[in-house]
């Protein structure tokens, strides 16, 4: 640790909050306010990312020292940390929020590994920041166990994402009211370490734009271009076309993401633009959930159960608003609304071809043949009969491979359904849909050796269901985080069949179906 080398440029090159102190206040004319983490009792590393940590910089020896449980815990710093939160507003359900910024983030620098790379650390549940508003500023160990574990699965399903490095429990209570139902109870409190090469997201542009900040909103977009997008620096010397151009990545990026989300059936649960990253990774994993049995119409995220604004289907579709609010925030500098227009079309029309391209390869298809008759039609029909017969979507999509071209039936999905009568009102169609897509199958020729290992590589067999998730959170809360290594380890091959870790590509069980923790979340954390 003693050879971590930091290049703060997030401080050094953009304005601070001239005001010190941790108290909750309006942050005018500032990218971030510093402020150091608060103590812990007992810092204890409870899990880390070897991979994360080898990216760093960190051998195991570094990782299982005290010293790191207490960097990485909030009770000290490395030389060359400059601690931070940063300030930005958001859109929260469709509405203008104002000020939110790090209320219980603290960014602790940002370190240039031995490749060159750029990584921002950040702590999550450090205690309590200037942008805290009334809550407390730290975390407790469900959320922070979900976090750790769904950042790193994200990477290895290759969706883009926000990595971790540590979960280090703080030994101390967090009381915390998890359903809202005025009963709120102590539980572990935990601190996780989230690493990106960027934290900036929507929202940062948003308050200065809501408060009419122009210079120094112009001066954040151009150091985001030359920190975090050094190739569109590089080729675009004009700064007005270098903005826009930089727009246009940003809706390309999100779009791709978005494609990936719907790919493996993940719903993030709140999808505000203070969680939407502006590199176009999944950022902030609170109330998120996994498709098990698929539904589009699905939120885990029990403050939005009404509405239903973020559920799984509708992600897209929220991701373009939420690009809307952005462009509506730039423009004061941009000064030009066509090219931000053209850059909102061009999001649908990348997503469009991802979400086909990866739907395409889920299905094993040599190409995809447009028309609502071809293979527009075979998957509309498809997800109409997954929803309707209450099939997982993780099971389904990797049975699929093994389905006998030759006389398909439903043999091979026997462990995908949830619910018998469910399955024997769509039985006689869904049989049906399956000779449709073996006659599609047999004019493409591909030899089935070739498409099945084709679609398994596309095909998660193991995912972070939330029942799973829960497990590891219960074991870790009675003291035994052996059922989290356990099934991080799996996660980190989802697609390689892995015989002696058959438990965990089970569909959710009954008992989970309504179990708080494994159906829906709320926000509390």
């Amino acid at each position: 640790m003693r050879d971590l080398r930091f290049d703060n440029r997030f401080v050094r090159e953009l304005p601070g909050d001239p005001e010190e102190g941790r108290h909750v206040r309006q942050v005018h004319g500032a990218c971030y306010s510093r402020v150091e983490p608060t103590p812990v009792r007992a810092p204890k590393l409870l899990a880390w990312s070897r991979e994360v940590a080898d990216l760093l910089g960190f051998d195991a020896a570094d990782v299982r020292s005290q010293r790191f449980a207490e960097v990485f815990g909030g009770n000290a710093l490395l030389p060359g940390m400059e601690p931070y939160a940063a300030c930005y507003g958001g859109h929260q359900f469709g509405n203008w929020a104002g000020q939110l910024g790090d209320g219980r983030a603290i960014t602790l620098g940002e370190t240039i590994n031995p490749r060159g790379q750029r990584w921002e650390l950040q702590l999550k549940g450090a205690g309590p920041t200037p942008y805290s508003r009334s809550a407390d500023g730290r975390a407790v160990l469900r959320s922070s166990l979900r976090e750790f574990l769904c950042s790193e699965a994200m990477h290895y399903l290759g969706v883009p994402t926000t990595r971790a490095l540590s979960l280090v429990a703080t030994g101390e209570q967090v009381v915390r009211d998890m359903f809202y139902d005025g009963r709120p109870r102590p539980e572990p409190g935990a601190v996780v370490c989230r690493v990106a090469p960027s934290f900036i997201r929507f929202g940062n542009f948003e308050i200065f734009a809501a408060r009419g900040e122009e210079s120094l909103l112009a001066r954040l977009i151009d150091f985001t271009i030359e920190r975090d997008f050094p190739e569109l620096a590089q080729a675009e010397p004009d700064p007005a076309r270098r903005r826009i151009a930089w727009f246009e990545e940003v809706c390309r990026r999100t779009a791709v993401l978005m494609a990936h989300w719907m790919r493996v059936g993940f719903v993030h649960g709140v999808m505000n633009t203070d969680n939407m990253s502006i590199l176009g990774l999944t950022i902030d994993y609170g109330p998120y959930g996994w498709i098990d049995n698929f539904d589009p119409d699905w939120t885990p995220n029990t403050t939005d159960a009404s509405g239903r604004r973020y559920r799984f289907g509708h992600q897209p579709r929220i991701a373009h608003w939420n690009l809307w609010q952005l462009a509506n925030a730039i423009y004061p500098v941009v000064r030009a609304v066509e090219p931000l227009e053209r850059a909102l079309v061009a999001y649908a029309d990348v997503h469009e071809v991802e979400y086909r391209r990866m739907m395409q390869a889920k299905l094993g298809l040599a190409d995809w043949r447009a028309g609502e008759q071809a293979d527009d039609g075979l998957l509309e029909q498809l997800q109409r009969l997954l929803q309707r017969g209450e099939m997982d979507m993780t099971l389904f999509f990797r049975r699929l491979a093994d389905v006998d071209l030759e006389a398909p039936s439903l043999a091979v999905f026997e462990e995908a359904f949830y619910d018998p009568s469910a399955r024997a009102a769509v039985e006689d169609e869904l049989v049906g849909w399956l000779r449709a897509y073996a006659a599609r199958l047999r004019i493409d020729g591909v030899p089935g050796a070739h498409r099945r290992a084709a679609m398994n590589r596309v095909n998660p067999l193991y995912v972070p269901r939330n029942y799973l998730a829960q497990q590891a959170i219960d074991a870790a809360e009675a003291g035994n985080v052996g059922e989290l290594e356990a099934l991080l380890e799996v996660l980190r091959q989802p697609y390689v069949e892995q015989p002696e870790s058959e438990r965990f590509a089970a569909r959710r069980p009954d008992w989970a179906r309504n179990k708080a923790g494994c159906s829906m979340l709320s926000c509390s954390s």
